[in-house]
Formats: C-alpha cells, sequence, structure tokens
C-alpha cells in the first residue's frame, strides 16, 4: 500500500494541453501501478486540451469548476462539480475550460496493453 500526498507531486507538460498544470498522483513510476495511472489537473480559464483521439480508456472526473467536452460529432458535454465522462479507445474528444474560474479533475486512464 502506498500514501501519497499533494506535496509529493510532481508537474508535467502533457502533449496537445495548454493553460493547466498536470501532476501524476499514481502510475509505474510514482506507485508501481501497472494497469491505470491517476492524474490531477487543475485548467485555468479558457485552458484545455486539443483534439485528440483516444488510445485507451480514460475518465474524467470533476473536483471542482466545471470543463466542457466536445465529440468528433460536435456534441457537447458541460461536466461540473462530482460529474465524470468516460472514453475508449477510437473516441476524439477536446476540453476547455469555458468558464471564468479554475476547474480541478482527476483522470483516470488505462496503460496500452
Amino acid at each position: 500500500m502506498i500514501k501519497r500526498t499533494i506535496d509529493e507531486l510532481k508537474t508535467y507538460d502533457p502533449p496537445g494541453h495548454f493553460g493547466m498544470t498536470a501532476m501524476r498522483v499514481h502510475g509505474k513510476d510514482e506507485t508501481g501501478a501497472q494497469k491505470f495511472w491517476v492524474g490531477l489537473s487543475t485548467f485555468l480559464p479558457g485552458g484545455g486540451a486539443d483534439w485528440s483521439l483516444e488510445t485507451l480508456e480514460k475518465v474524467y472526473y470533476i473536483l471542482e469548476g466545471e470543463m466542457t467536452v466536445t465529440e468528433k460529432s460536435g456534441k457537447k458535454h458541460v461536466l461540473c462539480k462530482d460529474d465524470s465522462f468516460s472514453m475508449t479507445e477510437g473516441d476524439e474528444r477536446r476540453i476547455v475550460n469555458e468558464s471564468n474560474i479554475p476547474a480541478r479533475m482527476l483522470v483516470i486512464a488505462s496503460y496500452p496493453d
């Protein structure tokens, strides 16, 4: 069993992301988790991630604020505190904080086989 505190987390720059800070909470390098990783992302107003084609399973869980997820079809989902959104391989999405307050989001993702 491994406990992590916010003070232990290190920031990293995920490709295609802007106006945000990402920190890895659990994963292979952090805690030895082999099947998934967990990240904590903080998005400033206007911050987000460009269009991306998912290559693994992923879940977004909103801790604070709100994020807008846009599907390739153009359908938009506004996620608020305690909302979640799941994606599987082949889904294409863009995410943006369209509000005027920062948003905090947990990201849970599988590792490729």
